[in-house]
């Protein structure tokens, strides 16, 4: 027997797979990525037993926990006008192509390497198919994303709350513990860490410098201003 498991792409369950084997190890969890299009396709037809899901999808007939929200961003070509913007706003995408959406996320992102516009996707997904020909940047008013916990009502059973348990903070030494996932992050906030990341590549990589000194500090002076200082602290 075990606990059949789906979930969209751009969720990573393997940390609450971990607790679940050392929780239950008698009960084995089955887990598999399916497309967004499929994802409820499983659970309906009685072949899964729990899905994460990304809404919307119709969850009538079903339990759906709110679990957390996914930052949009936009993926662009690497040599793009706009590729070296810390954020965008959809107006700052307004008369832009936009790459045809494929049932496959990473088909699209193809298309958008390819040069044949831009797409705007979660975070997770973006990152999941991250390439070095594009860049993914925040849209910062575009609308977040919703992933849900999501199980038939006629299959409520203590397996099922106790797997819910699990991805709501319980671990393997605890019976309950705080939300495993930290609570959304606000475009705003998502697009200030995303320059300072941009920063903090910069001055790694030398660009972000100034000044001729080592770490980014002024070169020594040289010359007779120098000196006469010298000769000025020893007296």
């Amino acid at each position: 027997m075990t606990l059949r498991l789906r979930y969209v792409a751009g969720v990573s369950p393997s940390k609450w797979l971990r607790v679940w084997n050392d929780l239950r190890p008698e009960l084995p969890l089955e887990a598999i990525v399916v497309g967004e299009a499929e994802q409820l396709v499983s659970l309906g037809a009685g072949d899964a037993d729990i899905a994460f899901v990304r809404l919307p999808v119709d969850t009538e007939g079903m339990h759906a926990v709110a679990l957390w929200e996914e930052l949009a961003v936009v993926v662009l070509p690497k040599e793009h006008p706009l590729a070296g913007a810390e954020s965008l706003t959809l107006a700052d995408l307004e008369g832009e192509a936009t790459a045809p959406v494929q049932a496959d996320a990473a088909m699209t992102i193809e298309l958008v390497a390819a040069g044949s516009g831009h797409a705007i996707v979660p975070h997770s997904v973006a990152r999941l198919h991250r390439r070095k020909d594009v860049v993914a940047i925040p849209v910062t008013d575009a609308p977040a994303t919703q992933i849900s916990l999501v199980w038939r009502r006629d299959r409520d059973d203590a397996d099922i709350q106790e797997f819910v348990a699990v991805v709501r903070g319980r671990g393997a030494k605890s019976s309950r513990g705080s939300a495993d996932d930290p609570p959304p992050m606000k475009a705003a906030k998502a697009a200030k860490l995303a320059a300072a990341e941009r920063r903090a590549a910069a001055a790694k990589s030398g660009t972000g410098k100034k000044g001729g000194g080592k770490g980014g500090r002024p070169a020594p002076r040289t010359g007779a201003g120098a000196k006469q200082r010298s000769r000025r602290r020893g007296r």
